[in-house]
């Protein structure tokens, strides 16, 4: 049977070339990068560079690079390291957080935590393609707010948000700006000085590396405490021993993305387009997000009459694989909180399927899954007592 992967918003295959670079991390220079003899002086040369492969996307120092164990410890160590610093600014009504309602478990969890700290958080609506209001977040400042928090572009609809608009805004108000762009390195080019970013999360294994590292870019000047104590690593933000393979496994990701993007994102455009033009030839078939200010390859429907999880099932049978909404919540039953925040009810929230493209999709691919898509639609619509066809 053929095999189709269109998951890559959950996770992406490890490139054979970074494979190829990690190896020998494992084998031959297996010593500590905080060692000073030869075996540590070589691992320390291998994160060395790696930290200036993932400064080199979007523009950074090397010298403003964190690793960290993935996206999640990068948004906890943002999020929680700023709010920290900020305690003595405590006042009757507490120190304030804007974010919005769309934000990643990784965030939204985060924040509801601070709340129980005596943290202030707002929590901003967005429209029906998932756009934040730049109006609603500059009426939402108070003398309090320290804090903004918003994701470069959306897990799941993949809706692109105003990230330089709200970075002036950020900086007009001496607010910090944090952006969860797990989703969007790679998929956008990303300048932190252009866009008034101090604090940026990203992620290894979206973007064709290993599981288990991710980076937080920390803007010189920004002072946060860390959410681990241990032997001062990382500049004392982010104790743990240094995991070798995996730093030299992102920035080796970092490197080649820089090298592919353009191409990559080219081609990922032109099969997303083509998938989301033959899937609404289906009928009762709608787009979920913004149609243009969408990652390039992200594609995201629901279909009036189904449910999302038999349609996932049924593609798989297929040999295609798909997803519901975001891998880190698809196996909950509750409708995703970024579908009711646009405006789905409940039904068709949980009608709803995501598609995401990778560098390595073809369009044979996509006529096939074309092909497929409408038939197991069909199938599963005779069977529904929600379709009245």
């Amino acid at each position: 049977m053929k095999r189709i992967f269109l998951d890559h918003a959950s996770t992406t295959k490890v490139d054979d070339e970074i494979v190829q670079a990690m190896l020998p991390f494992f084998t031959q220079y297996y010593g500590n990068p905080s060692s000073i003899h030869r075996f540590g002086r070589e691992a320390r040369e291998a994160v060395d560079n790696a930290r200036m492969h993932v400064a080199g996307l979007f523009h950074a120092r090397d010298d403003e690079i964190i690793f960290t164990a993935g996206g999640t410890e990068s948004n906890n160590l943002a999020i929680k390291g700023i709010a920290y610093v900020n305690k003595e600014k405590r006042t009757m009504k507490g120190p304030h957080i804007i974010t919005s309602t769309i934000e990643h478990p990784a965030v939204l969890e985060v924040c509801r935590h601070l709340e129980t700290q005596g943290f202030k958080v707002k929590y901003l609506p967005v429209d029906d393609k998932g756009l934040i209001d730049a109006q609603t977040l500059r009426t939402s400042i108070s003398k309090n707010t320290f804090l903004f928090s918003f994701m470069f572009a959306n897990n799941e609809i993949g809706t692109i948000e105003p990230i330089e608009e709200i970075g002036k805004i950020a900086k007009e108000h001496e607010i910090i700006f944090h952006t969860d762009a797990v989703q969007a390195v790679t998929k956008i080019p990303i300048d932190v000085k252009k866009h008034h970013i101090d604090l940026l999360s990203l992620s290894s294994h979206k973007i064709y590396g290993p599981k288990g590292i991710g980076a937080l870019y920390l803007r010189n000047g920004v002072k946060i405490q860390p959410i681990m104590h241990g032997g001062g690593h990382e500049k004392g933000l982010r104790s743990s021993t240094l995991n070798v393979p995996g730093i030299v496994g992102l920035g080796k990701a970092c490197e080649l993305a820089k090298k592919r993007m353009t191409a990559d994102n080219e081609r990922m455009k032109i099969l997303r387009d083509i998938l989301i033009k033959n899937t609404l030839q289906i009928e009762e078939s709608y787009l979920n997000g913004h149609p243009e200010k969408r990652l390039v390859n992200n594609a995201h429907f629901r279909f009036t009459g189904i449910e999302g999880e038999s349609l996932l099932l049924g593609l798989d049978e297929q040999g295609i694989a798909t997803s519901t909404g975001s891998a880190c919540s698809s196996q909950k039953l509750q409708a995703s909180h970024v579908l009711l925040a646009i405006g789905l009810d409940p039904v068709q929230a949980h009608g709803s399927l995501r598609m995401s493209l990778g560098r390595e999709n073809t369009k044979e691919e996509i006529t096939y899954v074309s092909t497929v898509l409408p038939e197991v639609v069909e199938k599963l619509r005779m069977m529904s007592p929600l379709w009245n066809r």
